[in-house]
């Protein structure tokens, strides 16, 4: 039974990673992180998909391996940071919600750019 909730909970991440390739706001490699977390708990054969897919399994692999987020990875977020705050100033909302998403945005950038890019990417440039 638990197995299966952990399959569930994966297939959900995955689903909401891949959504998040399309849709500007919603962040990617976090969910794809969480479905490999999810299935490495229930399904060894999903998470080896997972992880060896060629477009998927990168981001999930640096993570692993080094803590690591790719400088795009880091520009994109940034983006979506950037745009949700700005949306939320568009919008007018209530100053201590702006102050809330100042403080949760502002850690979370400090958290990225504090992050290594992977050695594999930093031997690529000159």
């Amino acid at each position: 039974m638990l197995r299966l909730l952990w399959i569930i909970a994966g297939g959900l991440a995955l689903a909401l990673g891949l959504a998040g390739i399309v849709l500007p706001l919603l962040p990617t490699t976090p969910f794809l992180l969480l479905a490999a977390f999810c299935f490495a708990r229930s399904s060894p054969r999903l998470e080896m998909w997972l992880i060896e897919h060629p477009r998927l399994g990168p981001p999930i692999r640096d993570w692993r391996a080094e803590g690591a987020i790719s400088r795009k990875g880091k520009v994109f977020a940034m983006l979506a940071i950037a745009a949700t705050l700005g949306l939320s100033l568009a919008l007018a909302l209530p100053g201590w919600v702006l102050l809330v998403q100042a403080l949760t945005l502002g850690a979370v950038t400090l958290f990225l750019l504090t992050r290594p890019e992977p050695a594999r990417t930093r031997r690529e440039r000159p």
